[in-house]
């Protein structure tokens, strides 16, 4: 059993290094063109202007661009960001572009509420209606490689254990798509993948 882990912990750690390497030579200009294709992608997407709360990640540099679908959330759903606190996540509704705006920078470079900055989790008022999934790589079959920390994997079981499974939907650069992503049992599979050749 543990021979299996730690070659799927190496399979998965090789991976990373290469998509990580692959968006990295990637320029600003082709982000945001890549990040405006998937934004209007999602935008037009049935599941997401069906969904009335919806939790959205805040990007780092190796990232599909949120703002502009960050501020789309603001003006016409309840919008929910993640808040990490220790080896725990939360989404924590976001009030206003105000509100973001005042919310300080971690050490990975984004912003989410402070730690005494409490604000209840959306399973604690019903759950979310779909979240928009970060992650290093995806596959077609809409598996996903996150950054290995588990958060997401750890909530969406939360959300199944409650009975209010979110419909999830992961944005991508074209360069984070991979044939296969090697994955466990813990590893949850996504509901669909964005991303603009596909």
């Amino acid at each position: 059993m543990t021979d299996t882990m730690n070659s799927l912990k190496a399979a998965k750690g090789l991976l990373r290094k290469e998509i990580k390497q692959r968006v990295a030579g990637l320029t600003e200009s082709e982000k945001q063109r890549q990040s405006k294709i998937v934004t209007d992608k999602l935008l037009s997407l049935e599941k997401f202007q069906a969904s009335k709360k919806v939790s959205v990640y805040l990007h780092m540099s190796d990232e599909i661009q949120t703002v502009a679908i960050l501020q789309h959330l603001l003006k016409n759903k309840e919008c929910y960001i993640p808040q990490y606190i220790g080896p725990k996540m939360k989404m924590v509704k976001l009030k206003s572009w105000q509100d973001y705006t005042e919310l300080p920078e971690t050490k990975w470079k984004i912003k989410q509420p402070a730690d005494p900055d409490v604000r209840p989790d959306a399973l604690d008022t019903g759950g979310l209606d779909l979240i928009i999934m970060p992650g290093l790589g995806f596959s077609i079959d809409c598996d996903r490689l996150g950054r290995g920390k588990g958060y997401y994997d750890t909530y969406l079981q939360k959300c199944e254990d409650m009975g209010c499974k979110p419909y999830t939907v992961a944005l991508a650069f074209n360069e984070q798509i991979c044939d296969s992503i090697p994955t466990d049992s813990h590893d949850k599979k996504l509901d669909i993948v964005l991303f603009p050749d596909g």
